[in-house]
């Protein structure tokens, strides 16, 4: 953003400096996300104690969810920090569709990661889905679910996402540009080599510029983690 706000082409820039040294046109600058913002004035007006008073699972605060995929009422939702997939779901959205039974779910967006049914019960905050391998990033939460006629499989997200991440490449640094390509190609097979899958992803954490590339393996090595039957492999 700082760079396309300078008149240049939009991509990331080499850190460090950060941009709280140098940023817009070389000046030190604060970087804060909208909802960050947005909760300032009730934060001022109510105090501190108001926002820390909602929360649930020891976690504080109030937190916008996108909720989409197989629920019945989608939408962003207003909801306590640290609340858990399974009762974002049912308190929140009007709970599955008929038939359906919770599959697995995207907790943090596009890159955010994807986890089963059985890990429904994670609190949704900072800090408290790194350990499983995803994030809350920006709490866009995508629910799969299965029936008796269809089920969400996590690899078919995964290649969706993937192709994602591959046009959404600005293709200035070489593991995201040639990694998301290549990852994009490995799993489009039925049967995944994960070997290599695993190796390219270390590369692109390790050496891409920005978080895209960073976290743009996310998906697929929580399929290999969490759905290896849905890859032959259990």
């Amino acid at each position: 953003m700082i760079e396309s706000i300078e008149g240049k082409r939009g991509m990331p820039r080499l850190r460090p400096p950060y941009v709280a040294q140098v940023g817009l046109f070389g000046r030190p600058t604060l970087e804060h996300n909208f909802e960050t913002l947005f909760w300032v004035r009730d934060i001022v007006e109510r105090g501190p104690q108001w926002f820390a008073s909602n929360g649930r699972h020891g976690r504080k605060g109030l937190r916008s969810f996108s909720v989409s995929g197989r629920v019945k009422n989608p939408g962003v939702k207003l909801a306590p920090a640290g609340i858990t997939l399974r009762e974002l779901v049912d308190e929140y959205c009007g709970g599955l569709p008929e038939g359906h039974e919770l599959y697995g779910y995207l907790p943090g967006g596009a890159s955010g990661g994807i986890l089963p049914a059985s890990m429904a019960d994670i609190p949704l905050d900072f800090d408290t889905l790194q350990p499983h391998g995803c994030f809350i990033g920006s709490a866009a939460v995508m629910v799969l679910t299965k029936s008796a006629n269809h089920v969400d499989r996590a690899m078919d997200a995964a290649r969706n996402l993937m192709r994602f991440f591959e046009d959404e490449s600005c293709g200035q640094c070489t593991p995201c540009r040639a990694g998301t390509a290549k990852t994009r190609t490995l799993i489009a097979a039925e049967r995944w080599d994960t070997a290599l899958l695993a190796e390219l992803s270390q590369v692109m954490r390790d050496a891409s510029i920005c978080g895209l590339g960073q976290a743009a393996p996310n998906p697929v090595d929580c399929v290999v983690r969490y759905f290896p039957h849905e890859l032959g492999l259990s």
